[in-house]
């Protein structure tokens, strides 16, 4: 779980999108493709989501990998599913893992967040690593090339509490967007240069 206050220096301004805009899909999904081509990235796409099914709150990464596996042919990597969880026991093992096996990688790193009452359903996505456990106070390994977040819940106070008792409703239809935005973004970025251009002009 990440606090949405931790900000770093963009390369592109970031993305705010809310759960509830109809548009949100596309929306993200064509914010992907310019994050991707504005990253002179290597090799492949590591999705990394983070989160444990213990808690609603925080189960948003793990859904989202879930979510993401169930799309076919999917062009990414993906760590962290409600099966096999990427969490702060494991954080340090995972990462490792995927710097033998993917060291040209673009790492994206998803994570539940708390924030503010009018933050809650946002999704936002931001340059620069995530700070995963910032939100309650542990420190963990810096994760991602970006970072794409979802503010389930209001942050503050009993950071625990809240997370245990986040609306499941709330996360799962989050969980679908940023995994449909992020496949649908896979497919536009493969598609090819000429396409890619028409779709999403600068």
């Amino acid at each position: 779980m990440n606090l949405s206050d931790h900000c770093n220096e963009h390369l592109l301004p970031p993305l705010k999108v809310d759960y509830r805009n109809e548009a949100a899909v596309d929306q993200l999904a064509q914010h992907l493709v310019q994050r991707f081509h504005s990253h002179t990235y290597r090799d492949e796409i590591v999705i990394v989501c983070i989160g444990t099914d213990r808690s609603t709150g925080d189960a948003l990464g793990p859904l989202v990998g879930s979510k993401l596996l169930s799309y076919k042919p999917l062009s990414m990597h993906v760590y962290g599913t409600l099966e096999d969880p990427v969490h702060a026991m494991n954080l340090g093992e995972k990462l490792e893992a995927i710097r033998q096996q993917h060291p040209r990688s673009l790492i994206i790193a998803i994570d539940a967040c708390l924030g503010q009452f009018s933050n809650v359903g946002s999704i936002n996505v931001n340059d620069g690593p995530l700070k995963p456990g910032a939100g309650v106070k542990k420190e963990l390994p810096s994760v991602g090339t970006f970072h794409i977040t979802g503010i389930v819940n209001v942050g503050g106070f009993m950071e625990y509490f809240v997370l245990q008792n986040t609306r499941l409703y709330v996360v799962m239809r989050m969980a679908d967007i940023i995994a449909a935005g992020l496949f649908q973004a896979s497919l536009l970025h493969t598609a090819g240069d000429s396409q890619r251009i028409s779709a999403f002009p600068e």
